[in-house]
């Protein structure tokens, strides 16, 4: 048996085995507890009907659609950095908002999870989702059934005519586009507010 023979025969050192079976046991339950994380935000309480939960797991992807058009604008060259920085924040702050309508129909909903600090595990009342919500889905309805009527005519929200470069005026697939991206957002204040409905007689007597 020569030397290198014998190398590779004999056991790694511990020094240089530990790394490699860390790394493949941290994967496993990292990718465990990311999964555990988005159950438990899903995963909706007792006598939710599942009209309710239907209207409720819909309502992020009815906004996903215009966040993802807006995001490669950030990214384009010209822009400036307040304006890159208006466009992000703005795909993801109304993804946020839009997920907030899952905890009408998830446990997370109805108590304050642990790690809000003074709230955790105390009871959410009625109220105080019941009233947002309901405001936010009247706001919502009036807001981009008032958008897209106005752009099918021609003019944006102030009555103006709308600008030449506005995709909607460039026609063809890029107006296509356009519109299938956003067309899904007339559909948020209604799903918010059938939700909402069923949080409310849900809870309405406890």
């Amino acid at each position: 048996m020569t030397r290198t023979d014998r190398i590779l025969g004999a056991p790694l050192p511990a020094a240089m085995t530990t790394g490699t079976a860390e790394s493949t046991m941290n994967a496993p339950v990292a990718t465990g507890r990311l999964r555990n994380a988005w159950r438990a935000a899903h995963a909706s309480v007792a006598g939710v009907p599942r009209w309710a939960r239907i209207a409720a797991y819909a309502i992020p992807f009815t906004v996903l659609p215009s966040g993802l058009w807006r995001l490669p604008f950030a990214f384009g060259d010209g822009l400036p950095i307040g304006e890159r920085a208006y466009v992000v924040l703005l795909s993801v702050v109304s993804e946020l908002v839009a997920f907030a309508a899952v905890g009408l129909v998830a446990a997370w909903g109805e108590r304050f999870p642990r790690w809000v600090p003074g709230l955790g595990g105390r009871r959410v009342p009625t109220s105080v989702a019941v009233i947002p919500a309901g405001l936010g889905a009247m706001v919502l309805t009036i807001l981009w059934t008032a958008a897209v009527v106005t752009e099918l005519v021609g003019v944006n929200l102030r009555g103006e005519p709308t600008p030449a470069n506005f995709p909607t005026q460039a026609g063809g697939w890029e107006a296509a586009i356009y519109y299938l991206c956003y067309l899904p957002l007339l559909l948020w204040g209604p799903l918010l507010a059938a939700a909402t409905y069923a949080y409310y007689r849900r809870r309405r007597n406890t």
